[in-house]
């Protein structure tokens, strides 16, 4: 299996926007299609498809944003059919790797709802720290990228 970020476009975007996860999870993570309406007029935001050799399992955006000037991951996302698989934690390492050479050594940002403590974990588990900071209620974390 081979994971692979791919930038949302005329193609995959209509797919992006029916991945969901589990009515349990759902306080914790903005629908995809409010990400990608909010990628559509806020320039700075590029959403990805997360893919298993052809098949979307996930969706993610980053970009900078313009409050904190912070490069930021502000979505991420395994559709509840494909969580437990192992996809989250490739695909996020796939994402430094990206966010690396797009951006070179930076304080790469994210942060999570509390109580979200899966996501917590993950993060973490790929050298992601809690900052102490709270920013729109959520927890801050950084890595920082060499």
């Amino acid at each position: 299996m081979r994971i692979t970020l791919r930038a949302v476009d005329a193609d995959n975007w209509h797919d992006c926007a029916k991945l969901s996860v589990s009515d349990d999870q759902k306080e914790y993570v903005a629908g995809n299609a409010v990400s990608l309406a909010q990628a559509a007029y806020e320039k700075q935001w590029y959403p990805h498809g997360i893919y298993a050799d052809d098949t979307l399992v996930g969706f993610l955006m980053f970009g900078t944003d313009q409050e904190t000037k912070r490069v930021e991951l502000c979505r991420y996302m395994i559709d509840k059919r494909y969580q437990g698989k192992g996809y989250g934690k490739l695909a996020l390492i796939k994402l430094l790797e990206l966010i690396a050479i797009r951006y070179g050594a930076i304080s790469f940002y994210t942060s999570i709802v509390p109580g979200n403590d899966a996501a917590g974990k993950l993060y973490e588990s790929a050298g992601f720290q809690m900052t102490g900071e709270v920013m729109w209620d959520e927890q801050v974390m950084v890595k920082q990228l060499h």
